[in-house]
């Protein structure tokens, strides 16, 4: 629900916040005091035309912000328009664009009136209002229209045009047999490659630093020989005994050591032809992968797919064949489907039409009447139309009625359908209406709150009467400057203010009186 809405420099106001609570709350105030600006600024928060006259004189922009409660979360939208320059919008302090708030705030807020944000002027939001007030069941519907595009999809990439059938099963062919020769078995080949083409390129200088190495720790090398002639020279010697036999158990482990590396040097074949073919291995499986794949893992899961579609382009025809089939028998389910769906929303359309048509006798278009008109089956197009007067033509909503008249439609809308967005705003509702009928109005605005939070811009004390909540708006004119106060209120102030809606003369006590039991009656007292 809508929480707070703030406006500065629009129109005539200067500086206007209003705190609003849930159910229905009536904006009221004299002709011309500002009332429809607010709807205005509720218009600019959904993304509305931003029109720089809208700027108060004098001020450089004007701003507009909203505080709205949706889905247990808190979310804020502002608007600002300057007096010369691009508008600019912002969602939760970050810019947005217009669109983006038109959309956010076509999911918080409907505005009937004289502005266009009515959800149920929409084609799509109208199908989904009639499926939702017949219980039209669309799952069998939307199965079978799933099932046949998955279908369709797979008939597309089996391949339909016969000579791209032939380029795709000569270039698969092709690339099988580059695959098959290539003869790829282990997705880390490169990497065993890698590692034997090191050894390989290296081999003649590991050989001769594994025999350097091997002479100068064997018996007669510097190092060998100059760790036996240190373990005799302490020898014998007992202060020395033990760094003796450290000496002698080094002599021993160098010559082993010596020994081994005499070994591995022997070991350590150089061989050019080998080194080669790895490296031609190795080229090979980099153009692999440069075609069909980041890594060798890859270009051989690319080879079983490769295998698996070309078989399935070789076998086209008995493919296509059962697919048709299927083809076949998918289009007909979706056309059943679609008949049941068609059938229902048309009966549903019908009654629809009939209740909202009675809500409309209801409140003072006795001549006027709804169609909901059902294109062919599965019913997808569906109208609202309006026929306003005795043998007029049914018209689309949005070109059949005028402000007051369109909003009276969309609430005789509203009583049936109370799906939509948690907040409404009625501007122009009791337009050329009074007496019984207003009450009938302001009612029927009221039982809305069931779903909705609901704001009322009204000039009549009998739709007043049944908010929840009244704010009056005032405007100060002390022949300087022009501002515009905002008050919420509350018992004998709103009893005033009612006197004042009534007759003009918010000091009569006969006034007074009629507006207590009026307040009374509305509320149920």
């Amino acid at each position: 629900m809508l929480t707070e809405l703030a406006v500065e420099n629009l129109g005539v106001i200067e500086r206007l916040n209003l705190v609003l609570g849930a159910g229905m709350t009536a904006l009221t105030g004299e002709t011309g005091a500002g009332k429809t600006l607010v709807v205005t600024a509720v218009d600019l928060l959904l993304g509305g035309r931003a029109d720089p006259a809208l700027v108060r004189f004098g001020a450089g922009e004007a701003v507009v912000e909203g505080r709205f409660d949706h889905e247990g979360e808190e979310v804020v939208l502002r608007r600002v328009v300057p007096a010369d320059g691009r508008a600019r919008a912002y969602v939760d302090g970050r810019l947005a664009s217009a669109a983006t708030l038109a959309e956010l705030g076509a999911e918080l807020v409907d505005l009937h009136g004289q502005h266009d944000h009515q959800s149920l002027l929409r084609r799509v939001h109208q199908r989904a209002a009639l499926d939702r007030f017949g219980d039209v069941g669309l799952a069998p519907l939307v199965e079978a229209r799933a099932a046949l595009s998955d279908l369709n999809r797979r008939r597309a990439e089996l391949g339909g045009d016969e000579r791209s059938r032939a380029r795709e099963i000569e270039l698969c062919r092709f690339q099988l047999a580059e695959l098959n020769e290539a003869g790829l078995e282990n997705p880390d080949e490169d990497e065993v490659l890698k590692g034997e083409e090191a050894v390989l390129a290296d081999a003649a200088s590991s050989r001769d630093a594994a025999r350097q190495a091997a002479m100068s720790l064997g018996a007669d090398g510097a190092v060998g020989a100059g760790l036996a002639q240190m373990a005799a020279a302490v020898e014998n010697r007992p202060p020395l005994e033990g760094q003796h036999e450290r000496l002698v158990n080094l002599v021993a482990e160098v010559g082993d050591l010596s020994t081994e590396l005499r070994r591995a040097a022997e070991s350590i074949d150089e061989n050019p032809a080998r080194l080669a073919e790895v490296r031609q291995r190795r080229e090979l499986l980099v153009d692999l992968r440069r075609k069909y794949g980041e890594t060798v893992a890859e270009v051989m899961e690319f080879h079983r797919d490769l295998s698996d579609r070309l078989a399935e382009l070789e076998d086209f025809d008995r493919l296509a064949k059962d697919l048709d089939g299927e083809l076949d028998r998918r289009t007909a389910a979706v056309a059943e489907a679609g008949a049941e769906v068609g059938t229902a929303r048309r009966q549903a359309a019908h009654a629809l039409g009939e209740e909202v048509t009675a809500n409309l006798r209801e409140l003072a278009m006795a001549r006027a009447e709804v169609q909901v008109a059902v294109g062919d089956d599965p019913g997808d197009d569906v109208d609202f139309l309006l026929a306003a007067n005795s043998g007029a033509p049914g018209l689309p909503l949005v070109s059949a009625a005028s402000g007051g008249e369109l909003a009276r439609v969309m609430l005789a809308l509203r009583l049936v359908v109370s799906a939509g967005p948690p907040v409404l705003v009625f501007d122009e509702v009791d337009a050329g209406i009074g007496g019984q009928v207003a009450q009938t109005v302001g009612r029927a605005l009221s039982r809305l709150t069931a779903d909705h939070q609901v704001l009322v811009v009204t000039h009549l004390p009998q739709v007043a009467a049944c908010a929840d909540c009244q704010v009056s708006v005032v405007k100060h004119d002390d022949g300087v400057s022009t501002a515009v106060t905002a008050e919420s209120l509350e018992g004998e102030d709103r009893v005033i203010e009612l006197s004042r809606m009534l007759s003009g003369s918010p000091d009569s006590q006969s006034a007074r009186r009629h507006a207590s039991e009026l307040l009374k009656m509305s509320q149920g007292g």
